[in-house]
């Protein structure tokens, strides 16, 4: 399986075309791909880098408990959303240290400014910890994923909970062809820390397995679409457990997806390695999907190559 996502990366080596980016970084994109991976075979964890699960399934208990602050990730020593929010930190009147202008890309070129970057880095990760109520004001990343998934807002000022909707939905009516999560709200788009990539998911039931599609707007293929493919294969194993379902395939849709110019040497190493057997993943059971915490999912016989280290782009 994890052949297929070899793949994606040399076509786009092959065929990508260079672009400018939101980002400054730059990179060699593609627009439109499709991998499928057979959950039955085991779980889609990269075997020719490490993937920290931990990051993984924490960043999905975060979602899925409709939080959007990053304190709970930073509790759980995940620091993958830390950027944005720091971003929008530096950008305000309250922040009075260094200059921070483009500390994304400055900090992967000045040796000196990284030094001061990750100092600042780690107060503002304290006061997160700390203080509350500069957790609550500097901690959220806007109505993000978890909140679009579990409170997405409605005009008579309501919310809905989609993922306990899609729950029901494959419970009671499993032929439907509208077990649909959306994250993409227009609305709120503009006050998001990142409008999201991974923006629709659909559920399907077939032989009494439930499989997973999701569309993804935009993926970076080194760093982030290791750790999509592992979450959403995830989800699907604990949507699958709460419905009384096997799991079936997880199908991954991108739209552009790409790699940025500065993990070119890095991508060339992982496509030198060979896979290895994927690792099998272990869910408590007889436990709601709303009730799991970290130590309730597990993967065993992960035996992947070292990991490769990348700079990600704010």
């Amino acid at each position: 399986m994890e052949k297929e996502y070899l793949d994606l990366a040399e076509r786009i080596l092959n065929e990508g075309t260079e672009r400018n980016d939101r980002t400054g970084t730059g990179t060699k994109s593609i627009f439109g791909h499709q991998m499928r991976f057979d959950l039955q075979k085991g779980f889609p964890l990269l075997t020719t880098k490490r993937v920290y699960f931990k990051l993984i399934k924490s960043e999905l208990l975060w979602f899925l408990k409709g939080d959007t602050n990053i304190r709970f990730l930073l509790e759980n020593n995940n620091h993958i959303w830390d950027e944005w929010a720091f971003q929008k930190y530096v950008e305000s009147k309250d922040y009075t240290g260094p200059d921070m202008t483009d500390f994304g890309l400055r900090s992967q070129s000045d040796s000196d400014f990284n030094d001061v970057y990750k100092n600042e880095m780690a107060l503002f990760r304290e006061r997160i910890l700390t203080d509350g109520d500069f957790s609550a004001k500097y901690g959220s990343l806007g109505n993000v994923y978890g909140a679009q998934w579990r409170s997405w807002q409605k005009k008579d000022g309501g919310v809905i909970d989609q993922i306990k909707n899609v729950i029901e939905s494959i419970k009671e009516n499993p032929m439907s062809r509208r077990h649909i999560v959306s994250a993409w709200n227009p609305e709120e788009v503009p006050s998001m820390a990142l409008p999201p990539c991974h923006t629709l998911f659909q559920f399907y039931v077939d032989d009494n397995k439930l499989s997973c599609q999701l569309y993804q707007r935009s993926g970076d293929v080194f760093l982030g679409v290791p750790f999509n493919i592992a979450s959403y294969a995830l989800l699907t194993h604990l949507i699958a457990q709460e419905t009384n379902l096997e799991v079936g395939e997880f199908i991954h849709t991108l739209g552009d997806a790409h790699l940025y110019l500065n993990h070119m040497e890095q991508i060339t190493k992982q496509l030198s390695r060979e896979p290895r057997e994927l690792p099998k993943l272990l869910l408590t059971k007889d436990k709601s999907i709303f009730d799991f915490e970290m130590d309730d999912i597990k993967v065993v016989d992960y035996h992947p190559h070292k990991g490769i280290k990348a700079p990600i782009a704010v």
